[in-house]
């Protein structure tokens, strides 16, 4: 899994965040790289959900 399957699997559209906040997205790709994603979850956990705030992926019903 990639850095931005990961994001996609999160509920946070890649691109507008990377776009918007470029350094925090290269310095999380860089952790992703060297952890299982478990734990990059486990170490991020409350800032994934700021972010997923900010970048929510639209899922049509």
């Amino acid at each position: 899994m990639d850095f931005n399957d990961y994001l996609i699997s999160k509920n946070i559209v890649p691109a507008d965040f990377k776009e918007q906040e470029s350094r925090l997205f290269l310095t999380w790709e860089t952790a992703f790289s060297q952890m299982h994603p478990n734990s990059f979850t486990e170490q991020y956990k409350f800032q994934l959900n700021k972010i997923r705030r900010k970048y929510p992926l639209k899922t049509e019903f």
